[in-house]
């Protein structure tokens, strides 16, 4: 079966929706058709930490972007929340401990929810780019609980060897990995490189 070229992206209620919206900027121009949800939270923390006042692509990244479509996170009718939806993969960036947490817990009562479940039932790549620290017993198990699911947990730890001289550096660092993840080429800086 052929690869699909659609890739489904949450941003839910945990700082740093940076990450969120460099991912897109970068899936904004590559070949996929990109389906992003944005939680109620997520809208909020993007006001909080960005101030962006809509989600569309101009607002999100600075540019209109056709292959970048949006979904009401209340409507489970949507084609995403199904498992005859095909996809390369889904990832949460970033994504909250009640996100994370609900999905281990298999609840499935938002798109978003229900889009994560069905990638983990049709056992495709699962990104959830984790960003809440510390952590208690109760996340360690219910990540646990995901990853013997088949989803990957990938906490937004940015990579400090390729010398940051910025904020976005850093971003980009979890972002390339996040890509890798879902086996998207890019070109971000996150290689090790020996001399």
């Amino acid at each position: 079966m052929a690869q699909s070229k659609d890739i489904v992206v949450g941003i839910s209620g945990a700082s740093g929706v940076l990450y969120g919206r460099r991912l897109l900027d970068v899936l904004g121009g590559t070949e996929y058709r990109v389906h992003v949800i944005v939680t109620d939270l997520g809208r909020q923390i993007l006001l909080n930490e960005c101030g962006v006042t809509e989600i569309t692509a101009e607002a999100l990244i600075g540019r209109s972007q056709s292959n970048l479509v949006f979904h009401d996170n209340q409507d489970l009718f949507k084609p995403l929340a199904s498992g005859s939806f095909l996809s390369a993969g889904m990832a949460i960036c970033p994504c909250s401990t009640h996100t994370l947490s609900s999905i281990a817990a298999g609840l499935a009562d938002t798109l978003l929810l229900r889009a994560a479940y069905v990638t983990l039932k049709q056992r495709r790549p699962l990104v959830l780019v984790h960003r809440e620290t510390p952590l208690t017993a109760i996340d360690l198990d219910n990540m646990q609980t995901i990853t013997r699911a088949g989803g990957i947990i990938m906490p937004a730890s940015p990579s400090f060897y390729l010398q940051p001289q910025s904020i976005n550096d850093l971003v980009d660092t979890v972002v390339g990995r996040t890509l890798d993840l879902l086996g998207v080429r890019h070109d971000l800086p996150v290689r090790w490189m020996r001399s």
